[in-house]
């Protein structure tokens, strides 16, 4: 048995996974994706925006609906431009060019012919139409004395008639090659008892046991294998409107002969006749398809009628591919994208790449990453906020980490600083256990009874045996993020670096410093407390005013909500204190900055650093007005000055704020990343 099992595996061969989504294929990264769409909704686009960019765009090693359409339009320029209409015309000159040398030879070669009536046959074919389908029907009633020149030129008939019905269902140009009477009879039948059904259903009359006698009778010229009679006129349909459409794209000329060889198909119109009610049938039935395009083909490989009509039926299904790679109708969705099609023109690789961003957006939705809202948008979670916090926070750690000499981070961290000692666990403790001294509490108590617990034997840990780590007690901190939300800070590209920084803290604080209470106050011509998706979500309006006065009012009032911990005062600025709250609440503005607005600000932040505050500036910009207003405004209350560069802005608010957090503010928060961010959340941001 063991033999058979071994020989069964040596033998056991595993192929493409193809009915559906391959199961063991690993699911999508949303990293990347939630990264791209929340830094295009910070700087200003919807959500429904930003996912539909990242779609188009794709990610770094994911093409996006953007690529897939380029390979569309390539595809379709490389069909268009490679072949040309005349196919079927070359392919009749040549046989009747070759039918013609041949007849010549054979009267040259037949000595025992009388002389007039070789004159006559030389006669008659040097004076042949050079219009290949006149010349046909010049060579009707041709006595042909070579049996090669008669065999080609009925190949001439043979050839129109399976080019006409190969232009209607694919594949009989090489099904019905050599075709005996049976066959064309057999044909004819079946013409005759399609249109009869499509006569029927026009009228309403048709039932299912009509089209599956039908099938029955005829289902070897539907490969296809419709199941009703809807998809059988789609089908006919499509392939039919292609003729039409190459029809179109042909010169007068062109059509013209065609129209004047097509009579002597299979040697009778009554095959015209027949093709020319089928397709009035299915332009009745299917108004809908495309029959009046047309299309430009000069290329240099020519096309006959059957495969001219397969290539008009590609470019058909690489427009809509286009359509709907596009999104760009009314109730577009990317589940729209036909992937069947889609790797039938493009390839296999094409049709993985669609189906990798329609799971990819289902995971972004079915996720908890985003959500419909009660007007229809689509919003980012909280979650998806978390997410976000969480991918800037690791920004933020390898640019601090960067400063302070590449410090780990990904050490362990825990509610407060570790003091080394451990204690009895007592209710309510929540201090990480001290694994080590626990185990060995159990195992000696055990051993004390003699190597049994009164279980049995084995060591059991019991609520006396568990130790925990003592650790430091950490101060509260009441932060106060003040951020500039004027119009200048968008104009000179610091918005999206605002939105980050605040989106960076409050997803710190919120993971790791749950204590501490957190308000983001955002200030232009007044100031507002903003909730975080409210301030990520934010426009850029042009907004004259500077109004730091109301700011630092709101920030005074959230501290003495919190008289017991430590105040925390961030403001992030790029222009002085323009505007000022009036006593009965309407804004002053007035530019240059008037002394009483002036005035007004200085008022509060004293009324801060009565209150305990600790205070950084972070200036934006090279102004040296608002540089010396800023720095003798941190000087007045012992605060701290930051100028970063946009993109250090995050790093900046965030050291200051743990710098705020362990020490005093002097010496602006150096102490405070090397003592709580090197240690403590390092390893929940890694």
């Amino acid at each position: 048995m063991a033999r058979t099992n071994r020989r069964l595996t040596r033998d056991s061969r595993y192929g493409k996974y193809v009915d559906g989504p391959d199961p063991l294929a690993p699911p999508v990264d949303l990293a990347e994706a939630l990264d791209a769409i929340g830094e295009d909704v910070m700087a200003g686009s919807s959500p429904e925006q930003a996912l539909r960019e990242f779609l188009r765009r794709g990610g770094a090693e994911r093409a996006g609906l953007d690529d897939l359409a380029r390979q569309v339009a390539e595809r379709r320029r490389e069909l268009a431009s490679k072949h040309n209409l005349d196919g079927t015309l070359q392919e009749i000159r040549q046989l009747l060019d070759r039918a013609v040398l041949a007849e010549r030879k054979q009267l040259a070669r037949d000595a025992l012919m009388d002389e007039g009536d070789r004159a006559l046959s030389e006669m008659q074919l040097d004076n042949l139409s050079p219009s290949p389908a006149a010349a046909v029907s010049e060579l009707n009633g041709y006595d042909w004395k070579s049996s090669d020149a008669h065999a080609d030129f009925e190949k001439i008939k043979d050839l129109l008639g399976r080019e006409m019905l190969d232009q209607r269902f694919a594949g009989m140009k090489q099904a019905l090659e050599n075709a005996s009477d049976e066959d064309r009879a057999a044909i004819t039948a079946m013409l005759g008892d399609l249109n009869t059904l499509l006569d029927a259903h026009k009228r309403g009359e048709d039932t299912p046991e009509q089209f599956d006698e039908f099938m029955a009778k005829h289902s070897g010229f539907f490969p296809e294998n419709p199941s009703t009679i809807d998809e059988l006129l789609d089908t006919l349909a499509q392939r039919a409107a292609a003729a039409q459409r190459m029809r179109n794209s042909m010169t007068q000329e062109q059509r013209d002969e065609l129209d004047a060889l097509a009579q002597e198909a299979f040697g009778s119109p009554e095959l015209m006749e027949s093709l020319a009610e089928l397709d009035g049938n299915l332009q009745s039935l299917r108004p809908g398809e495309n029959w009046d395009g047309s299309e430009g083909m000069n290329g240099e490989q020519g096309l006959g009628l059957g495969d001219g009509t397969g290539v008009f039926q590609d470019l058909a299904d690489l427009d809509a591919l286009s359509e709907q790679l596009s999104q760009g109708y009314n109730g577009s969705r990317i589940d729209d994208l036909d992937l069947e099609t889609l790797s039938r023109q493009l390839g296999e690789q094409a049709a993985v790449d669609a189906r990798t961003l329609q799971q990819l957006e289902r995971a972004l939705r079915d996720s908890g990453t985003m959500k419909r809202a009660s007007d229809g948008s689509l919003k980012l979670t909280p979650k998806a906020m978390r997410q976000l916090g969480k991918a800037l926070l690791r920004d933020v750690a390898e640019k601090m980490s960067g400063r302070q000499g590449n410090r780990d981070l990904r050490q362990a961290g825990a509610a407060g600083e570790r003091s080394g000692a451990t204690r009895e666990w007592a209710f309510g403790d929540t201090e990480p256990w001290d694994v080590t001294r626990t185990i060995t509490n159990a195992i000696t108590r055990t051993a004390g009874l003699g190597g049994a617990g009164p279980r049995g034997p084995g060591v059991r840990i019991e609520i006396g045996d568990v130790e925990v780590q003592e650790t430091e007690a950490r101060t509260q901190a009441c932060v106060a993020l003040l951020v500039d939300t004027s119009f200048s800070m968008a104009m000179d590209g610091r918005w999206v670096p605002m939105k980050r920084t605040a989106l960076a803290l409050h997803t710190l604080i919120t993971s790791r410093f749950r204590g501490d209470e957190l308000q983001l106050i955002g200030f232009g011509r007044h100031a507002e407390v903003m909730d975080i998706d409210q301030i990520v979500g934010l426009d850029a309006m042009w907004d004259k005013g500077t109004n730091l006065h109301h700011a630092l009012l709101l920030a005074n009032r959230h501290f003495r909500k919190h008289p017991n911990a430590q105040p925390v005062l961030l403001i992030v600025t790029d222009g002085e204190p323009t505007s000022h709250l009036e006593p009965n609440g309407e804004v002053f503005f007035s530019y240059p900055p008037h002394p009483l607005t002036v005035a007004h600000a200085v008022r509060e932040l004293d009324t801060s650093m009565r209150l305990g505050a600790q205070t950084s500036f972070f200036r934006l910009g090279d102004d040296p007005g608002l540089a010396r207003f800023i720095d003798s405004m941190a000087r007045r209350v012992g605060g701290s000055v930051v100028a970063p560069e946009a993109d250090d802005l995050g790093a900046a608010v965030v050291s200051s704020y743990l710098g705020s957090r362990g020490g005093p503010a002097a010496g602006g928060g150096g102490g405070g990343f090397d003592d709580m961010f090197g240690r403590g959340w390092g390893r929940w941001a890694g």
